[in-house]
This record gives C-alpha cells, structure tokens and sequence, in this order.
C-alpha cells in the first residue's frame, strides 16, 4: 500500500479541506428522501392505542366498534401479533448479571408505561385509523407504579416483573486500589456530593418512523427506515418475523437526525412490519411528536453520591461514587439499557492519574419510558462527576482550577497507559488541550474582568472540563454480546466508463454528513475530482455489510474502509495504465482525474482507460484481467475502543435575582485525530454543545408520582433555542491514531459529553461568592434560587 505520507500530501488531497456538503443544496431546496415522503401502491396507514396508564393489568380489549369504523383495514392485539412475531429480551452476555423480561410489540396482559401500545389499528390514512383508536375500549386495572429509582428497591415498591423478585436489573462494581486509605491518609480532603441528572430526550427533527412493503412472491420484505443500523434492523426483522436475512431489505434513506434515539427496536415498528407481512401490502407508521415524547428512548436518569479525596498540594487520590440508574420497564432490546451505567463506571475520572477508585452502578426498572443510549452514552455523567469534584476540591484547598488539572491530568507523552478502571488509552493530548484552550478564550483576561465585575454585583462564572470520548469501538463492545450489530464497516468504489467514482458504504447517513466525508476520502486518495464521485450509503441490498453510524465510528472505521478501497481500487487502475503506457506502476499516480506521471504530467486521462477495459478489452494483453472495483472492510483490532479527548470552557452569568443562567461564550479544543473536514468536525461539536447545554439548563422529562409524562408537548419540554446560544469557538490538536492510516477518530459526541459539566462548574464558580452551589441538571431557575436562598440562611 502507498504510505501514509504520499497519501495525505498529494496535490489534489481532499482530506483536511472544509469542503461543503454535496448534499446541502438538494435538502435545502426540499429535496430530501425521507420515510414520510415515500408513497407505495395499496399504502396503507398504522397508528396505536397506547396505555394512558404507568402500571396497569390490561382486563379486556374491545374493537368491535372500530372495526367498523370508515377505512379501517385490520385490527391487531399483542396476542394478535403474538403468533407471529417472537419476542425479545434486552440483555448482552459480556453484562453478566444483567436482567429484562420478554418484550412484545404489542404490550401482552399488562401495560407498564404510559405511552406502551396496546393495540394497531390499520387503516386508509393515518386520521382513520386515529378516528378509529378512539372508538377501541380497553379496560384496565390501574396498578401501583414504581417511578423513583430511589425507591425502586424498597421493599414495599411494587415490583414490576414479579419473575425477578425484585426490580434490580443489573449491578457491577468497579474497584482499584485501596480508596478507604487513601481517604484517611494524613493532608487528604474529601469533598463530597450528590448529583441529580435529570432525565430527558433526543427532539429529532424527523420523528421516528417506518414503510414496511412485504411482497408474497418472493417472501421479501423491505423496510424504509428512518434509522442509524440497516444491517442490524435486518437481522432483527428477520429474527423475530421468521424471514431469511436475505429476504429482508432496509432502507435509511436521508435521515432526519438520530442522536441514538433510532438505533433501538421499537415495538410499533416491529408491529408495523409484522402488518405488513400479515396484509400483504404496504403499511407506513410515522410517530407525531407526542407519541416521540413518551415512547422515543429517554436518558440520563441518574443520582450518584460521589467523593473525591485530594492532597492540600493539589494530588488526586481517589473517586468513589454510587450511581443510580433508572431504565424504566424493560432493558431496551437489543443493545440494552445498561451500557449508559456501565460507560459511567468505566469513564468517570479517566484524563485523570489516581491509583484508587472505586465505583458501583446499579440499574432499576421503573414504570417509565424506556431508557437507553442517547448521544454521548453516560459521558455527561462521569465527566461532571469527576470534573465537577475536581473543581469543588479546588475551592475547598485554595487552588486554581487549571493549575490543579496541569498537576493531575495524564501527561501527553506517558501513553499507551491504562485509566484506574482498566481503560486502554492511548494517543491523547489532555495537557495539550488544556494550554491550547486557556489561550484561545483569554482564560486571565477573564478572570480579571470577572473580579471587576463582582464589584458591581454581576456574578459570572468560568467552568472547565477535560474529557475523553469513546469513538471507534472494535468487535469487543458488542460482538462477543450478542447485539445483532457489526463493528467493522465495507466500502466499494468503481471506476465507471466516464471516469466518475461510484462508492458506497455500510455507514449511513443522519445529517451529520457521512456522505461528504466518503467522498472526499475517496477523491483524496484516488484522485479525482470531489464532484465526481458519487456516494450511496443507507441500503442493505447494494452496500457492503457493516454496523451503520453509532459511537462515533463513522469516519474513524468508515473512512478507514473508504481510504482501503480507494487505495485498493487505485492500485488495480495504476495496474492497468502501467501496461497501456508500457512503463512502470511506480512511475505513475492519479491526479485530478487522469493517470499522471510522478511530477503530475498528465499520462492518460482515467475515462479512456476506462472505456478501454469495459468497451475494447480485446486490446488488452489476454494475462490482464484489469479490475476497476475494489471492496474493503475495516474494523479496530488493537484497543477496545479509541478515545478522543477535548477540553471545553464554559463563561456565565447567572442573575442571582431570577435565577437565570445565560452562557456568554464557549470553547472547545477537541483531538480527534486527523481531521477530514473541518467545516463538518466543527459543526457537530457545536451541535453537540447546544445539546449539552439544554441537558445543563433546559430539558427534563417531568413525571407525577404516579407516572404521568408531564411535559410531552414541544409547548412545555424545553429545548435550546437560537436565542439562548452563545458563540461557540472551536479549535483542534490532531493526534492521529496509529490503529488505522487514516488516523481520524470520532468526534460526533464529544459536545454532549462535555459541555454539561463545563456549564455546571461555571454555575457554580459564579455562585461561590455567595457561598452556594447546586448539583442537579438542569440548572433551573428555580433550582439555582433555592440554593441560593439556603446558602443565605
């Protein structure tokens, strides 16, 4: 293979450019393929009557006046799609220990949130069928709901799989070192507190949604599918619908965000396609945004009791904390609602040397919606954990809070190293990061103006976070689990007759622009144009197998399989002009479209070699067997996972007579590896700011006692909006991981990750004047003026 350095200084190199979205002017002028747009012969329309109780034994079903009903075309109960659908259960092998009962897509007998569908109704158009719902009557016993995790395990909570005995679904412990003496030694101060994170959800601009097409002729089934795992939702549908894998065709089309909250299995997808198999015709659900709200995965339900035991010279010795998860009724099927626990006992702390730690997760059922990973799986959670810790242990002994991050944090040049849970980690720049973001906000200059400010009674505050991101996992997150989901990735390129790259590739696109960054892999390393290469992602009939875009993995494992098959596919072309122009392959290159010379002479331009092969291959020598196509997969095989790291800075002001938190400024400085495309990279760090700041300040998923979803109205779920943001200043270290050529990481949940716990310590920097402090999100007005009335007291 050509090295890495020809590759990445090639004249016409793509790679590293801010180019612009191919894509941008199509879904900007209306243009986009969505599952909503999709109109079939014979379509017809799903929608769901849904428990409008947490906890209830479901006594009769009644849909003798809906069937009935104008346009109505099927009627189905659990016990309906039952016979024809096997049920599922939401554990991994490699999680011992973990726990969830079988899931119908239709509830069978009870009902265990509200939001759960209990019956299909098949019609017309989606209004007759809603028409329809109304008139199905369902009659319930209303049960006692479990709702708080802090008491899901108490013995006179209602326990809501009877099987279990209890409603633990899962509990691991995670212990290094001795944190009971480190505690105790002579000169440790111990700080100590507990964070409430406030459950909330992705608001994705497309709902989730579903056209399922069965055809009898040939027992094929074709699923339309606004979603992350085409390759995955194949295996389920063909699992559970008893259909052979290559009889089940899914298509992810454009995608209107995902964020995590469509790489699960819903219940009345799975019904939706079981439908369709059942009428024999095209069924389409698509969700409104009532039913996103109390349906779509919630995440972040968390309460931790947390300590971190520091020396008066500013040493971290040790963390130790107990986090509480609340799941709701079932582990989500299939990749399981226990990972966000088990990310945050594997990551709290991990940018931080320490020898001591320990830490226990347990998971609970709760009669809510279903909890699950949602972008930046548990990392808000364990870095404000450990960051928030870090800088409260700063005020207690007297220290500023980067000084004490410079004498603690992992020193650039000591990896590969191991965290003190065991994490591999290696080809981090967490020093780096830290100096490189102090200059580019000005971090004395803010501090200054911050000291004159207070004079006049205007409280702002400066927080910091250094963190890592879990990015391209390898086959041991979840290929030895079980979870129907690859962790390599395929990518194809073929050289067509008029000198255009057709590529295409397992990973999907959802707005991020995995399409923009194949092609400019693909044109970089080939060498041709950017607009003449043409990208098909998002269908398991004609891309390579693989996992789909998740963790971060799509440019670092994507476009490693892209750069492998570009270079693949260049080396059979140089192959070719080789014997056309009678010279060696190592005098020639590709260049702007056309074999050149090592100077960039232009040889033969690539579209004529082309028609050569496919039109007059009698011209060729008969031992030639010229290929212009080449697949390659990829998948991580030296670490686990391969981390990123940042560090973010958040600046407030928090109006001590409102309670109101405006962010003035926030910056970040991520190392993901080589960067593909700045313009793109940039973006989704921002994007995933915005998402950390409404999980900092605005959204939460408010229940009653007896598990009503509150606030399930875009009217009253609040989300960020262009006016609460601020300007968001991004700046990048690049340290290529040496597991792949490319050397890109991932980048997608990095400001997720880290921006709450950046804003929470900016809060509470600007707070410690008044000798408060508050360790729940989100950080509400109302919260915010409770502490600081306690703090008066």
């Amino acid at each position: 293979m050509t090295g890495p350095a020809h590759i990445f200084d090639k004249p016409n190199r793509y790679i590293g450019k801010p180019e612009p979205r191919a894509d941008a002017a199509r879904l900007l002028q209306g243009r986009g393929r969505f599952v909503d747009d999709e109109k079939l012969p014979r379509m017809v329309h799903a929608a769901f009557v849904r428990s409008p109780h947490a906890h209830a034994k479901i006594l009769s079903i009644d849909t003798e006046d809906a069937r009935t009903s104008t346009g109505v075309i099927a009627i189905y109960t659990g016990a309906d799609l039952a016979e024809h659908v096997t049920p599922y259960v939401g554990t991994l092998t490699h999680m011992a220990g973990l726990r969830s009962a079988p899931q119908h897509p239709l509830a069978m007998d009870v009902a265990r949130w509200q939001g759960e569908p209990i019956v299909m109704v098949v019609a017309t158009s989606r209004a007759l069928a809603e028409d329809a719902c109304e008139l199905v009557d369902v009659d319930y016993d209303e049960l006692p709901a479990a709702v708080d995790s802090e008491t899901a395990l108490d013995a006179d909570t209602p326990v809501i799989h009877p099987e279990f005995g209890s409603n633990l679904a899962w509990e691991r412990d995670v212990i290094a070192g001795d944190i009971d003496a480190a505690f105790a030694a002579p000169g440790v101060h111990v700080v100590e507190r507990e964070f409430r994170f406030g459950r909330h959800t992705g608001v994705t601009l497309e709902s989730r949604g579903t056209l399922c097409d069965y055809d009898p002729s040939e027992d094929q089934l074709t699923v339309y599918y606004s979603g992350q795992a085409p390759h995955m939702m194949q295996v389920i549908f063909s699992k559970h619908l008893g259909l052979p894998e290559e009889n089940v065709r899914v298509i992810s089309n454009d995608v209107g965000g995902s964020f995590g909250i469509k790489i699960h299995t819903y219940g009345d997808e799975i019904a939706t396609a079981a439908a369709a198999k059942l009428l024999r015709r095209p069924v389409k659900f698509i969700a409104d945004r009532f039913e996103s709200f109390v349906t779509d995965i919630h995440a972040r339900d968390h309460i931790v009791k947390a300590k971190m035991g520091i020396t008066g010279a500013g040493t971290i010795v040790g963390i130790d904390f107990d986090d509480l998860t609340g799941i709701g009724p079932f582990s989500m099927y299939p990749r399981t609602s226990a990972i966000e626990c088990n990310q945050v006992l594997n990551l709290t702390g991990a940018p931080y040397v320490m020898e001591n730690y320990r830490a226990k997760g347990r998971v609970v059922f709760q009669n809510k919606t279903l909890m699950c990973q949602y972008r930046a799986v548990g990392h808000p959670i364990a870095m404000a954990i450990a960051d928030g810790l870090l800088e409260d242990a700063a005020r207690k002994i007297g220290m500023d809070p980067v000084a004490l991050r410079e004498l603690n944090l992992m020193a650039d040049d000591s990896y590969p190293r191991t965290s003190a849970t065991g994490m591999k980690l290696d080809d981090l720049s967490h020093k780096r990061a830290l100096r490189k973001l102090t200059e580019i906000m000005d971090y004395q200059g803010l501090r200054a103006d911050q000291t004159e400010a207070r004079k006049d009674g205007i409280y702002r505050g400066i927080g910091f976070v250094s963190m890592v991101e879990v990015t391209n996992p390898s086959p041991m997150f979840y290929g030895i689990g079980g979870a129907p989901i690859a962790s390599q990735d395929g990518a194809t390129l073929r050289l067509d007759a008029g000198g255009a790259l057709h590529v295409s590739s397992s990973i999907t696109e959802q707005g991020q622009g995995t399409n923009a960054i194949l092609a400019q892999v693909a044109a970089g390393v080939f060498g041709v144009d950017l607009n003449r290469v043409k990208v098909t992602t998002g269908d398991t009939a004609t891309t390579p197998y693989g996992g789909g875009t998740w963790a971060s993995r799509g440019a670092g494992i994507g476009g490693e399989a892209m750069l492998l098959a570009a270079q693949a596919l260049k080396d059979q072309v140089l192959e070719v002009a080789g014997v056309m122009l009678q010279t060696g392959v190592e005098k020639l290159d590709i260049r702007d479209g056309a074999v050149t010379d090592l100077e960039g002479n232009e040889r033969l331009p690539l579209a004529d070699l082309a028609r050569t092969v496919y039109y007059r291959g009698n011209e060729l020598p008969n031992d030639l067997n010229p290929e212009l196509i080449a697949t390659r997969h990829y998948r991580v095989t030296d670490f686990p996972f391969v981390f990123t790291n940042g560090a973010m800075a958040a600046h407030v002001e928090v109006d001590t007579a409102t309670g109101f938190v405006k962010v003035l400024h926030f910056w970040a400085v991520e190392d993901c590896g080589r960067v593909i495309n700045p313009l793109l990279v940039d973006e989704q760090i921002r994007g995933g700011v915005v998402q950390g700041i409404g999980g900092a300040l605005y959204e939460e998923c408010h229940y009653s006692p007896d598990g009503q979803f509150m606030n399930a109205t875009m009217a009253d779920y609040m989300v960020p909006m262009a006016s609460e943001m601020p300007d968001i200043t991004i700046a990048h270290i690049e340290t290529p991981t040496k597991t792949s050529v490319l050397g890109a990481k991932g980048a997608g949940e990095a400001g997720t990750g880290g921006a709450p716990a950046a804003i929470l310590n900016a809060v509470n920097d600007a707070l410690s004047p008044m000798g408060a402090s508050i360790w729940q999100m989100p950080m509400t007005p109302e919260r915010i003026l409770t502490v600081l009335d306690k703090a008066a007291e």
